[in-house]
């Protein structure tokens, strides 16, 4: 696969179908089984893109560039 096709919005709307699908209760055992170890291969993928996202932003502090740190900003 490119990285097109490994987007993180891709995964999340693939991700989703496959929720939809196994949500509407149609599916035998089998493909039901195989959709939700799809999503969690989905779901690990999306979660490492976005901690990746997370390392690489940054904020300037008075003393230069500094990780992102979400909890110093909710608390303001």
């Amino acid at each position: 696969m490119n990285d097109k096709q490994n987007s993180f919005e891709n995964n999340l709307e693939r991700l989703q179908k496959i929720v939809d699908q196994l949500e509407s209760g149609e599916l035998a055992l089998e493909q039901g089984v195989s959709l939700y170890k799809e999503g969690l291969s989905l779901t690990a993928s999306c979660r490492k893109q976005l901690d990746e996202a997370r390392l690489a932003v940054s904020q300037v502090t008075p003393e230069g560039l500094a990780p992102f740190d979400a909890n110093a900003s909710e608390e303001k």
